[in-house]
């Protein structure tokens, strides 16, 4: 149980992090690439896409 709860949060920001992706308007080989890397490496991949992971479809001005 010493990392239940570092776990568990572990996982529910990669399952964020993956349906943000799928989600997102990349291209199909961009969501394939954070989609591997979020699984290979949950706590790198997941700190990677929130740096420089695809957005959404939010409009900048």
């Amino acid at each position: 149980m010493e990392y239940g709860i570092v776990g568990l949060i572990v996982l529910i920001a990669n399952i964020y992090a993956l349906f943000q992706t799928w989600t997102s308007g990349a291209s199909a080989t961009a969501k394939i690439v954070w989609t591997l890397l979020i699984l290979i490496l949950p706590v790198v991949g997941f700190i990677a896409w929130l740096i420089a992971g695809p957005r959404g479809g939010s409009v900048r001005a």
